[in-house]
C-alpha cells in the first residue's frame, strides 16, 4: 500500500485502535492501588510522555499531563498521514479539538486561573502546541479580552458577535453552534463516507440538545434562553421544534423523541429514570455516550477503506484518554472501584 494512500491510512488507523486498553484492562487497572497507577498508564502506551514529565510532576498531575501531551501529538501524527479528500474529512473531525481548548481558556479566564496553573493541569505548558493558548489566558483578564485574542481564529466573529457581558454559556454555546454548522456545511458531496460523517455529527448535535433541555428543565428553565442553548442540525430534534421543547419540558421532549423510529425510546425511558433516581444526568449521559461509541464502530465497518476508520479511532483515542483521567482522579480522590467504572465507557 502506497504511503497517505486511503487504504494505508485506514489500517494504520485500525492497527492503532487495535492497541487501545480495552474494558477488561481498564477493569485491572480501577482494581489497582493508586500508587500503582503512573506505571500502568505508563503500559498502555504512554511510558514516554510519562518519562518526559517525570522531572516536573508526579502522582495524579504526572498522569494527567502524559495523557494530554499524547493525545496532541497522537492526533498531529494522524494528521500527518492523511492527504487529499480523507485528511479533509478527517480534519473536519479533529476541529473540534481548537474549540475545546478555547473554552478550557474560556473557563480559565472567568475563573481567574493563573496561566501556571492551567499549564500545569490543563494544558500542559511543556507542550509547544499550547504555548498560545496559555499566552491567552496569561493577557486576558476577562471573558471579552480573552474572545478579543481569540478574533482571529475561525471561530473568532461568533464569539465577538455576543454582547459584551455575555455570560461563559453564551461563549460556549456561540463555540458549539459554530464548530457544528461549520462542519456540516464543509462535508459536501453524498459520498457514502461524508453522509455517514453527517449522520455522526448530526446525532452528536442531538445528545448535546438533549442534555441541554433536561438540565433545563431539573432547573426549571424555559423560554428563549433554552432555545438559544440549542443548536441547529440535529434529525431527532428538529429546529422547527426548538421553541416547543424549550417551553413544554421534559414531556415535550419525550413526545418529539417518540416520533422518532430511528431512536430507542425505551432505553432511553430507563435511562432517564435512572437519571432521576440518582439525583444526577450521569446515566442519561453515559447511555448517550454508548449510543455514539456504537454509531462511530458501525460507520467504521461498513466502509472500510475510507476516512471513517480514522475517525473512529481519534474518537477511540480521545475517549481512552477520558477514561484513564476519570480513572486517575476517581481512585486519588478515594472513590470505591465500582463507582469510578461506572464513569467508565
Amino acid at each position: 500500500m502506497r504511503f497517505g494512500s486511503t487504504p494505508y491510512v485506514a489500517s494504520r488507523a485500525k492497527a492503532r485502535k487495535n492497541s487501545l486498553a480495552d474494558r477488561a484492562r481498564l477493569r485491572q487497572i480501577i482494581h489497582q492501588h493508586p500508587d500503582q497507577l503512573t506505571v500502568a498508564v505508563a503500559d498502555l502506551g504512554y511510558r514516554a510522555e510519562i518519562d518526559r514529565y517525570a522531572a516536573t510532576y508526579d502522582g495524579g498531575d504526572l498522569v494527567e499531563a502524559a495523557l494530554s501531551d499524547n493525545l496532541a501529538h497522537e492526533l498531529d501524527a494522524m494528521m500527518d498521514l492523511c492527504s487529499g479528500a480523507v485528511a479533509r474529512i478527517v480534519s473536519v473531525y479533529t476541529g473540534r479539538f481548537e474549540y475545546h481548548n478555547a473554552k478550557a481558556v474560556l473557563r480559565a479566564v472567568l475563573n481567574e486561573v493563573e496561566a501556571d496553573k492551567v499549564g500545569h493541569d490543563i494544558l500542559p505548558d511543556l507542550n509547544d502546541l499550547n504555548t498560545p493558548w496559555l499566552q491567552i489566558v496569561e493577557r486576558s483578564d476577562s471573558l471579552r479580552a480573552a474572545a478579543t485574542l481569540m478574533r482571529r481564529k475561525a471561530f473568532g466573529p461568533a464569539l465577538m458577535a455576543l454582547p459584551e457581558d455575555a455570560t461563559l454559556a453564551a461563549y460556549e454555546d456561540a463555540l458549539d453552534r459554530h464548530y457544528f454548522a461549520n462542519a456540516l456545511s464543509a462535508l459536501g458531496g453524498s459520498k457514502p463516507d461524508v453522509r455517514m460523517l453527517k449522520d455522526l455529527l448530526a446525532t452528536e448535535i442531538d445528545h448535546r440538545n438533549i442534555i441541554n433541555l433536561l438540565e433545563a428543565d431539573a432547573m426549571r428553565l424555559e423560554g428563549t434562553r433554552v432555545v438559544e442553548s440549542l443548536i441547529p442540525g440535529g434529525r431527532l430534534i428538529p429546529k422547527r421544534a426548538f421553541t416547543a421543547v424549550s417551553s413544554g419540558g421534559r414531556a415535550s421532549l419525550m413526545e418529539v423523541l417518540r416520533g422518532s423510529n430511528r431512536f430507542d425510546m425505551n432505553g432511553f425511558e430507563a435511562a432517564v429514570k435512572a437519571s432521576d433516581e440518582a439525583m444526577s444526568l450521569d446515566p442519561v449521559i453515559t447511555w448517550l455516550g454508548v449510543r455514539e461509541t456504537a454509531h462511530l464502530s458501525r460507520m467504521s465497518y461498513l466502509h472500510p477503506v475510507s476516512a471513517l476508520p480514522v475517525v473512529h479511532y481519534i474518537a477511540m483515542k480521545v475517549q481512552e484518554v477520558k477514561d484513564l483521567r476519570i480513572i486517575t482522579r476517581g481512585l486519588l480522590a478515594g472513590l470505591p472501584a465500582d463507582v469510578v467504572e461506572a464513569h467508565v465507557y
